[in-house]
């Protein structure tokens, strides 16, 4: 069941995005945690991303040092460097803020401005990019997921409120 599934008005599907060019929600992924999936059939070669100034969050980097550490943690998560203005993030406002790392991507983002499709993407299908391709220097963090899911049965002994033999 989809976090954000897609709207519909007299059975036609509603983009819920502007810089994703195609309908997507947020789903449960395999990869890690949340993932944007298609809500359409996705062709080959098909334009699926278009960079629109002014519509996501732009970050100042030298701005994230006033921020709360909970706000650094996320920027860090969920941004990526401007495709142009050094020393600024850009968080995406649309579901592709979700799009998960792939090594066997089934998109294209080498042109920072432009993604397109590089297999055909089914409806409920995942769609993935490989971060290396738009952001210098990119290194995969530590999974939320599997800290939190390693933290859980600690916390709860701490509590009391493990199994007892």
């Amino acid at each position: 069941m989809p976090l954000y599934p897609p709207a519909s008005t007299h059975g036609r599907v509603l983009a819920f995005l502007t810089m994703l060019l195609i309908d997507t929600y947020v789903g449960p992924s395999a990869i890690e945690g949340v993932g944007v999936f298609a809500a359409e059939p996705i062709r080959k070669g098909q334009l699926i991303y278009r960079f629109e100034p002014g519509f996501d969050r732009l970050i100042g980097e030298a701005d994230l040092a006033a921020m709360p550490e909970s706000i650094r943690r996320f920027v860090e998560r969920y941004t990526y460097p401007h495709p142009i203005e050094a020393g600024k993030l850009v968080l995406d406002a649309d579901n592709g803020r979700h799009m998960n790392h792939s090594l066997q991507p089934n998109t294209d983002f080498k042109d920072s401005v432009f993604g397109y499709a590089i297999a055909d993407i089914a409806p409920g299908e995942e769609i993935t990019c490989n971060y290396a391709e738009f952001e210098p220097g990119f290194y995969m963090l530590p999974s939320m997921v599997t800290a939190h899911a390693a933290a859980a049965p600690m916390q709860a002994k701490a509590n009391g409120s493990g199994a007892h033999l």
